[in-house]
């Protein structure tokens, strides 16, 4: 199996809007929060975090606890761990992919040189 179809594309999509990884960022630096303190961090309105919030939920970035009326947030950190995880693998994917095309690309170039020079 390889590295790229180990990818959550859930996972990836949830972190893949720029509002999300935000509220991501908000929540480990606050150690938790809810949708009415994101909000106050952030352009958008409560109902809007509320909404991100329960994309996050569902996939696996973030775990809610009841508190009074609202739901206190906090990080999913072995979920995040997994999230770094797989964009290593992806990088090391590309950087395999991009490596092999420089290779075929200098072996062009050599061949493209040497019958220059011939010629």
């Amino acid at each position: 199996m390889s590295t790229v179809s180990t990818v959550d594309d859930d996972l990836w999509s949830a972190i893949g809007d720029p509002t999300r990884r935000r509220m991501l960022d908000l929540l480990l630096a606050d150690g938790g929060g809810t949708a009415t303190t994101l909000a106050a961090h952030l352009p958008v309105t409560r109902q809007a975090v509320a909404k991100h919030l329960v994309v996050l939920d569902r996939a696996g970035l973030v775990r809610s606890t009841p508190v009074g009326r609202e739901k206190r947030y906090h990080v999913d950190e072995a979920q995040l761990a997994r999230a770094v995880a797989q964009l290593a693998a992806v990088g090391a994917t590309w950087d395999a992919r991009l490596h092999r095309i420089k290779s075929l690309a200098e072996a062009i170039q050599r061949t493209a040189s040497a019958h220059d020079e011939r010629e």
